[in-house]
């Protein structure tokens, strides 16, 4: 199999993964997030959620290139 094949399987795999885990797992309502209500207007700035998919996806790269 070429390398191209098996990086599309890992990240099909990977977002399959992540896909199942978000099923279970409520991100966006955290502590940490902000929520700003204002007459008719509503902004949310998901601070805490970011930072959690960001570690997130930093060790799914740091695993994955350690195969290379």
């Amino acid at each position: 199999m070429s390398g191209s094949a098996k990086t599309l399987m890992v990240i099909g795999g990977i977002i399959f993964f992540v896909g199942f885990l978000l099923q279970f797992i409520k991100l966006g309502k955290l502590p940490g997030d902000i929520l700003v209500k204002k007459g008719n207007m509503t902004v949310y700035f998901p601070v805490m959620t970011s930072i959690i998919l960001s570690i997130i996806l930093s060790v799914i790269m740091y695993i994955i290139s350690r195969f290379k």
